[in-house]
């Protein structure tokens, strides 16, 4: 979905956390509950704000390291001590890669 006055896509929150739990359990890779879904989307924003990656309502390509952001996902999760697993993490990275990619964010 795009925005019509700036042809900029619009990446909706709520529709993100269905698609990646949808797109997840369609793959039969695992289920996983919303809240840790949420989670980590709330941890890739704080990424792409911390390296000045993203800027809201802009269309520019950024190069995201999937490694450094596992590393930042990681440190985030042992300090607010949320139970989930790196494979769960790499799986949520994987669906909001593939939501993107439905809404034209990512190419």
């Amino acid at each position: 979905m795009k925005n019509a006055e700036e042809d900029v896509p619009v990446y909706d929150d709520i529709e993100a956390v269905k698609f990646i739990v949808k797109y997840l359990a369609n793959t039969k890779k695992v289920s996983v509950a919303d809240t840790k879904v949420e989670y980590i989307l709330d941890v890739i924003y704080e990424y792409y704000e911390d390296k000045g990656l993203i800027e809201d309502d802009t269309a520019e390509e950024a190069d995201i390291d999937e490694e450094d952001m596992l590393l930042y996902a990681k440190k985030c999760i042992k300090k607010d001590k949320i139970d989930i697993t790196e494979d769960e993490i790499m799986l949520i990275l994987e669906g909001e890669y593939e939501y993107g990619k439905s809404i034209c964010v990512y190419n």
